[in-house]
This record gives C-alpha cells, structure tokens and sequence, in this order.
C-alpha cells in the first residue's frame, strides 16, 4: 500500500502531538512522594534568587518586567518524559523580556524551583519553548495563580 505525503504528514503530526502531551503528565505525587526528598530551608530572598538566575538568560535584564505572581511553595514535579523528577520552593513569576529590536515580546508564564539559595530547575521563561510553557501553566494554577 503506497502512502501519500498528507498521509505520512499527518500521521508523524499525531505521533508529534502524543508525544507532547504524554510528556505533560504533572499527576499529584503521592504524600510519600512528596516527603521523601529534602526542600530545604524556604527562601526569604526568592525574588534575589530569580532575578540573579535570569540575568544571564533575558535579552535585555534592565528592561525585562519580572512580575511575581505565587509562592514560594514546596513543589514535587513527578519525572516525565519532557522533564525530570524536581522539586523545591516554587515560585510562580511572568516574564516580559525585550526582544533584539527592542520590543517587548509579551509575558511568559515561569515556575523556578529554588533549593539551598539556587534556582534548581526551572519550566517556561525564557527559551524554554512550548512544553515549559505548558509545564509552568499548569504549575502556576498548582501554587495559586491562573495564566491568562
């Protein structure tokens, strides 16, 4: 059976889509879970933290709007296929960066995982393309805040 190119398109695009999706899975971690690793002490300077972290990552970081919307909260991100096993103080932040002809390019949801004075990991921001995007999403709505 000879398969047309919209055929072959179509099914590498459902095979892509699954793919994403499947590697979105954020189900609740288990109590046992979530007490089985060490957070550390909670940061009292969490936004320092991020702001120092995000520095070398923005296009323009005097001019980039960091907006902290929720945390930090202890957070247990379950390992997935896109992402690894984190966990940490959680902080939700949207970030409006300037792009290389000086426009800014709109707010970005981010979630940043701090432990022991350092961010650890982090979903959406920056460079992190669509399923940080979808990560952080979902992770914002998890600490309190919901994305527009």
């Amino acid at each position: 059976m000879q398969r047309t190119f919209a055929q072959v398109l179509a099914f590498a695009l459902a095979t892509a889509t699954a793919a994403v999706l499947g590697g979105c899975d954020t189900t609740r971690p288990t109590k046992e879970e979530r007490e089985s690793v060490n957070y550390g002490p909670k940061p009292d300077n969490y936004q320092q933290i991020v702001r120092d972290y995000l520095r070398n990552r923005l296009t323009d970081p005097t001019a980039a709007i960091i907006d902290f919307k929720a945390g930090p909260t202890q957070l247990y991100q379950k390992d997935a296929m896109f992402r690894g096993l984190q966990f940490g103080w959680a902080v939700c932040v949207m970030v409006n960066d300037k792009n290389t002809q000086g426009a800014y390019t709109g707010f970005d949801p981010a979630v940043y995982f701090i432990r022991n004075e350092k961010v650890v990991a982090a979903n959406g921001g920056p460079g992190d393309g669509p399923v940080g995007t979808q990560f952080a999403r979902r992770q914002c709505r998890e600490l309190g805040y919901e994305v527009p």
